[in-house]
């Protein structure tokens, strides 16, 4: 799987921990930035990962930065986009069978290495159900995205 990555200056240093620990599962991986802990702007980052995933440059996305809180609200703006805020490995799971997320933000001032390891791992694993209301649950959100982009 190809997985664009991307962190704000609170969340580098988990991504630091994640991109080898994606590498060692197999994956490919574009890593869009941030690399210091000097104070950058997460929609920066949010953006270029979510446009990879929504163009099919990216299979799926990761986004980390202090809380995941700016990084899930960035990453919705794009059309296209179902990115799930996760801390847990319940939640990790649910998001994928249930909402079909293709883009994942986590919180380094909130989990660590080994517990953001183990969401990713669930994530990235977790297959769409497939199942009937989940699938209408989804059509229904991408209706009511494609009510508010503007078309040219």
């Amino acid at each position: 799987m190809k997985i664009a990555i991307g962190a704000d200056h609170a969340g580098y240093r988990l991504k630091d921990e994640i991109v080898p620990f994606l590498l060692s599962l197999g994956h490919e991986i574009e890593d869009l930035g941030c690399d210091c802990s000097q104070s950058v702007d997460y929609p920066d980052y949010a953006l270029p990962v979510a446009d990879r995933v929504a163009g099919g440059q990216a299979d799926r996305g990761i986004l980390i930065c202090g809380t995941g809180i700016g990084m899930s609200i960035a990453a919705n703006k794009v059309p296209g986009i179902r990115c799930a805020l996760v801390h847990d490995m319940f939640s990790a799971q649910a998001t994928r069978e249930h909402n079909d997320t293709n883009v994942l933000a986590m919180g380094e001032r909130i989990i660590g290495p080994g517990l953001a390891q183990e969401i990713v791992r669930i994530w990235l694993e977790t297959p769409f159900s497939n199942g009937e209301r989940h699938v209408g649950r989804v059509r229904k959100v991408k209706e009511i995205e494609q009510q508010y982009t503007v078309h040219p």
